[in-house]
């Protein structure tokens, strides 16, 4: 029921706007420590995940984590500047499925779990990364 709420969040926020000025979210991520401990635990998750830690065998992993970490930063209205490439542009060529997507989605949410974020949280930073699913989704 959980997914089914996340993915309802997602669906709805495809036409979202650019992240708030407000730093609300950020700050009830835990700011740069929080978001710090979400990404990393997003990437643990996804190396013990076999439905997609093969994407990424071939990835520099601490500069992915460093360019998570600035993109969840911004859209969570933080104090950062995402100096990373676009979504279009660092998933060319890799043809991921909806599949895929969800999958990191779900590696995500384990995630903000472990780091007790509650739900609604959870569901307003899935929310500002939603329309990034256009972008990752088939290039």
């Amino acid at each position: 029921m959980r997914f089914l709420s996340v993915l309802f969040v997602l669906l709805i926020s495809a036409c979202a706007q650019q992240p708030s000025k407000d730093d609300s979210l950020y700050r009830d991520l835990g700011a740069l420590p929080g978001l710090t401990r979400i990404v990393e635990g997003m990437l643990l998750n996804i190396a013990r995940d076999e439905r997609i830690v093969e994407r990424f065998r071939h990835v520099d992993i601490q500069r992915l984590r460093n360019k998570l970490i600035e993109q969840f930063c911004v859209e969570a209205g933080g104090p950062c500047t995402y100096t990373g490439d676009s979504m279009a542009e660092s998933h060319k060529g890799q043809n991921l499925s909806r599949s895929d997507f969800n999958a990191l989605v779900e590696d995500l949410i384990k995630a903000m779990d472990s780091e007790g974020i509650s739900v609604p949280v959870q569901n307003r930073l899935i929310a500002r990364l939603a329309p990034m699913r256009s972008e990752v989704i088939g290039h």
